[in-house]
Order: C-alpha cells, then structure tokens, then sequence
C-alpha cells in the first residue's frame, strides 16, 4: 500500500485521472443520439407546481397582512404614548405629585418594546419580499401570477382590518 502512494505523490496526479477517461474529441459514441427530448407534464411535476404556486401566494397574503399589522401596531404605540391635549394646554408644575402622567420611565420602557416589535416586524416584512422577490426571479409565469394574485387577496383581505378600531 505503501508504494503506490509513493507513486501516486511522484506522478502527475491530473494526468493520472485524466489518462483514464478515453477523450471523445467532441463526438457522441455511436447509437446516442442528441435530440431534444419531450418533456412529459407528470402528476407529480403538476402537483408540485402546483403547491409551489400556492406558497408563493399565501407567501403574498402574509406579506400584505404584515403591512398591515406594522401600520396599526405603529398607530396603536402612537395612540398610546401621545400626551393629551389637556395636558399641551396646562401648566404643570414640575415637582407636583398629583400629576396624572406616567413616569418617563415607563413611557420610554413602553416605547423601547413597540419600536423592537415594529423592527421584528419589520425584518420579517423584508425577508417575505425578498422570497417573493427571488421566486418572480425564477422567470416562471404561474409563480409570477401566483405573487401577483396573492398580493391582489391580501390587499383585499387584510386593508378592510386597517379601519377598524
């Protein structure tokens, strides 16, 4: 075993891998024939254009359900950390206790949670539009209309939400 390591180390190893495999110049062995082939539309090829069409389209309801929740999550966290007019309109003595505003404290604690759920939220928006982004890019006409037609059902579906309060 020994000795043909030594010899494999000594010779050109490309020469030996190369010097094995007879070289065709180009030319197809007798008998094969270089025809384009007919592509057959199995089940399981249907099925599975089939389902990747409709991921694809729950990927685009999702998408425009996620705009959505970002815009009243943000309207939700302004809502509840606006100061109310009363307040603009009087003046407050710093060191009075009787005050009905919350501490600074809690205010900014509640805004550091809503602006980290607004960014969660949003990575998560970006990465479902780049899948969708990548999935057009397949140059597939019915993945293409899939996004299309998803994104058409979520603006339907989830834009009504925005206007309940």
């Amino acid at each position: 075993m020994r000795e043909r390591e030594v010899e494999w180390i000594e010779r050109d190893w490309v020469e030996v891998l190369f010097s094995t495999y007879p070289r065709s110049q180009g030319k197809l062995p007798e008998g094969d024939q270089c025809l384009p082939v007919q592509v057959s539309a199995t089940p399981l090829r249907l099925t599975g254009m089939a389902l990747s069409v409709l991921v694809v389209l729950f990927l685009a309801v999702l998408y425009e359900s996620i705009k959505v929740g970002k815009a009243k999550l943000l309207y939700w966290a302004v809502v509840s950390m606006s100061i109310p007019a009363s307040q603009l309109t009087e003046e407050t003595d710093q060191d009075s206790s009787g005050s009905d505003s919350p501490p600074v404290s809690t205010t900014r604690l509640r805004w550091l949670f809503c602006h980290f759920g607004q960014s969660v939220i949003h990575v998560l928006q970006v990465v479902i539009g780049y899948f969708m982004m990548l999935a057009v890019m397949s140059y597939n006409t019915w993945i293409f209309f899939g996004v299309i037609l998803g994104s058409a059902v979520g603006y339907y579906l989830a834009y009504p939400l925005l206007s309940m309060v």
